[in-house]
């Protein structure tokens, strides 16, 4: 057996045993659904509500097991057919520049990806959103989000790529430095802009009215030493029945945005508790501290890539004989896996002990009873699990289960 052959065993290993323990999770999980809600979470739901949770619970697992099943079976294919080989010929032949074949190549990939899984999108969005009275999209909102994504992923997308691929072909060893410092640039750009450049695109974002609650929000910004120039309100409920709310940008850039079904759902206070944890993140660094760790991770990741790249044995596993570029970088992004789901790890832990820190804050400087109402209330809005398997929480959770968020709130008072 030659060595490209052992790598190419290697890589199904890898994407099998990652399904396999995805798999494993989810049954887990699943099996502990009987579990009775601890009593603080008993009055959440009433019998006809929990029913309700627990179907929309066991729907959206068996779509994520046909999901990924579909995924997965797609990608052993489309390696035993040396399909990334036969894809890297088609390049060749249209062009022989390899930023052009880097082009072709990708976009290909993108867009059988995206057609293929547009229809598990329509199913989730129009049948198991709809049934369970989430979804408030039309299709026309579906196709024209649709057809935007697809214009910003192959202008941004595009652009990102033929920058590190500019960067290879006309640097080698210094690729990786470049290539970092690049999208680096790019996500610190995006980091202070994206509310004003890509939310518009998809949502209306107006300013919070005069009112109880603009005054609530202001006099807790300015006890907190938090100056807050304006709270925008972004029109969530034009696609989902779900809440949110979120901080986004750094600095003089950073900016409130509330969705409207979060005012709709919750009291005054409520929502001043909601934003108290949000600006605890802030108060506490995690933003900064997330776009540092962000920063570092890349850099790591290019620079193994650049290991990767300077050996055609890494192409010859996906069954093209000479290094190639775009083909590298796939079989450096199959092979990364089981270090990406070691990072992916660390970074929910490190998520779940900001999330304390951030509910701690809240506690401490507003109040912990209207943050636990609040977080009660989305939670059923949501059909959350009161009863994640604690598994399911480790390996897919960024934040605390709600009763473990509760329960620390409440040692807090004590």
């Amino acid at each position: 057996m030659t060595m490209a052959s052992i790598l190419f065993t290697i890589i199904v290993i890898l994407l099998v045993a990652d399904y396999a323990l995805e798999r494993v999770v989810d049954v887990l999980n699943s099996r502990w659904m009987g579990h009775t809600p601890p009593s603080e979470l008993q009055d959440l739901y009433d019998a006809e509500k929990y029913r309700q949770q627990q179907n929309y619970q066991r729907v959206t697992t068996r779509f994520g097991f046909a999901t990924s099943t579909f995924s997965l079976v797609l990608v052993l294919v489309f390696l035993g057919v040396d399909g990334f080989a036969w894809l890297h010929g088609m390049a060749e032949q249209l062009s022989g520049n390899g930023i052009i074949q880097a082009l072709i190549f990708f976009g290909a990939l993108w867009l059988a990806q995206d057609l293929l899984s547009t229809p598990f999108d329509l199913y989730q969005t129009f049948v198991i959103e709809q049934r369970f009275g989430f979804n408030t999209m039309d299709g026309k909102t579906f196709v024209t989000d649709k057809l935007k994504g697809w214009l910003l992923t192959v202008i941004l997308g595009g652009a990102i790529l033929t920058g590190i691929a500019w960067f290879y072909y006309q640097t080698k060893a210094l690729f990786w430095l470049y290539s970092w410092i690049t999208v680096t640039g790019f996500s610190l750009f995006f980091t202070l802009f994206y509310s004003n450049l890509i939310v518009p695109l998809f949502n209306k974002q107006t300013k919070l009215e005069e009112g109880e609650l603009k005054t609530s929000i202001e006099a807790f910004s300015s006890r907190v030493s938090f100056p807050v120039k304006d709270v925008y309100v972004l029109d969530g409920s034009k696609r989902s029945t779900k809440a949110n709310a979120y901080f986004t940008g750094l600095g003089a850039k950073k900016r409130i945005v509330l969705f409207d079904t979060l005012i709709r759902d919750l009291s005054c206070d409520e929502v001043v508790a909601v934003l108290a944890h949000e600006i605890g993140h802030y108060q506490k660094k995690h933003t900064l501290q997330g776009v540092v760790l962000s920063i570092v991770q890349t850099g790591v990741i290019f620079y193994l890539m650049s290991l990767f790249l300077e050996h055609a044995l890494f192409c010859q596993a996906l069954g093209v004989d000479q290094a190639a570029f775009h083909v590298g970088l796939v079989a450096f992004a199959l092979l990364y896996s089981p270090i990406s789901l070691v990072t992916g790890l660390l970074m929910h832990l490190w998520s779940r002990h900001n999330e304390y820190q951030a509910d701690a804050f809240a506690v401490e400087h507003h109040d912990a009873e209207s943050l636990i109402t609040a977080l009660k209330k989305l939670s059923v809005n949501h059909l959350s699990n009161l009863t994640p398997h604690p598994a399911y929480v480790f390996f897919h959770y960024s934040h605390p289960s709600l009763y473990q968020r509760i329960q620390a709130m409440r040692r807090l008072g004590q």
